[in-house]
């Protein structure tokens, strides 16, 4: 990259190593009170800072030739950032999505690629002499030439695309546990984190194929590197811009309303006593806790005297739905109800919404829709007439 990253190109990783220091920044002198989350971001910011760092010192040829003359430890001393990025990522994640979370031994083990890099860098560059760290250099700015160097890359930048997946498929399986244990989702926003997730997994799938690419086609030439290499730089650059105002703006939003539960504390295979499922049921139709626009499973669970995860399992194979649409069809069935009752023509549709226990005229519209094949208006306009010629 050295004749195409100096001067103009050089700016953009500049500016993204200064954003993200400018945003670690505010994080500490902003929020007085600060959560697990935020620990992590900062985190993962410093490594939004050592990466381009790492690339300035490595592929600019003026700064490389300076770091050269300090010490060529320097070209390695900043590139453990990609190893510690992927596991940062994904703990901010999971912060975000759990109000409880907190590091286990399990979580610790997502460390182990970066321990093992460290420890191969160690060996084969930091303990080498000056002669070899400059032949190791050599090569690895070599990219027509692939080699084990090449191949370490390819493995951390799948790494890099792998905890972003691992990241998505947390926030997909919260987006079920939203469903199972709250009865209005509406104001619960992690789309955000998704979009962000899926574009930083995206902009680190890009690099992982240009270093594929670099391994199996290097007669590509490098200026065509050179160009894939900025491009992925610019996304980046991006990509932080676009976080720092999330992560500002929306985060607070969702602010961990989900616990993480003990799957094994019931057995989701055994079959559902009849009596309880009448319990449930004869619960919601005399007592109408779905009226409670907030209500959500430990309430619900509370009021029937049952554990949570007992209450969820239940609802699923009994009932075969989730919790937000087992109470959300109540809240229907009594907006049927009032639609029916010509004493009652005078309610506008918001008035019953949120009566029924709805916080989203949208949602009510919606699932009125789904469950009864029409639209509230239509459904009040045909049972009127019916009930005006009866």
């Amino acid at each position: 990259m050295s004749d195409y990253i100096f001067n103009f190109h050089d700016t953009v990783l500049l500016a993204t190593g200064f954003q993200s220091l400018l945003f670690i920044f505010l994080i500490l002198l902003v929020k007085h009170e600060r959560h697990i989350s935020d620990y992590f971001l900062i985190g993962f910011f410093l490594a939004q800072i050592a990466i381009p760092v790492h690339v300035l010192v490595n592929y600019s040829a003026e700064i490389r030739a300076i770091g050269l003359q300090i010490s060529p430890n320097l070209l390695h001393i900043f590139d453990i950032a990609y190893w510690i990025e992927g596991p940062l990522l994904l703990w901010y994640t999971r912060s975000i999505l759990y109000k409880n979370f907190s590091l286990s031994r399990r979580d610790l083990l997502y460390l182990v690629p970066t321990v093992v890099y460290f420890l191969y860098i160690s060996i084969s560059f930091y303990a080498a002499d000056t002669t070899t760290k400059l032949s190791y250099v050599a090569l690895e700015q070599d990219v027509t030439a692939p080699s084990l160097i090449h191949s370490i890359e390819a493995i951390r930048e799948g790494l890099r695309v792998f905890f972003g997946v691992l990241c998505l498929i947390d926030i997909r399986r919260a987006r079920n546990e939203l469903r199972d244990r709250f009865s209005n989702i509406e104001k619960i926003d992690i789309g955000w984190l998704s979009i962000l997730v899926i574009a930083f997994t995206a902009v680190r799938a890009w690099f992982l194929f240009v270093v594929v690419a670099a391994f199996f086609v290097p007669n590509l030439g490098e200026s065509i590197f050179n160009y894939l290499g900025l491009g992925g730089n610019y996304l980046t650059f991006a990509l932080i811009t676009t976080l720092m105002f999330l992560s500002l703006q929306r985060s607070t939003i969702f602010d961990g309303h989900m616990t993480e539960q003990d799957k094994s504390s019931e057995n989701e295979d055994e079959d559902i006593d009849p009596e309880l499922a009448r319990k449930i049921e004869e619960h919601m139709r005399i007592e109408k806790p779905y009226l409670l626009p907030l209500l959500n499973l430990e309430q619900l669970a509370s009021q029937l005297s049952m554990h949570p995860r007992a209450l969820s399992v239940a609802i699923k194979r009994h009932f075969k739905t989730n919790f937000y649409e087992f109470v959300n069809s109540y809240r229907i069935n009594e907006a049927k109800v009032i639609l029916s009752n010509p004493a009652l023509k005078h309610k506008t549709m918001i008035e019953i919404s949120g009566e029924c226990g709805f916080n989203s005229k949208a949602t009510y519209n919606s699932f009125f829709k789904k469950l009864v094949g029409s639209t509230p208006t239509q459904f009040r306009a045909e049972n009127l007439t019916e009930t005006s010629k009866s």
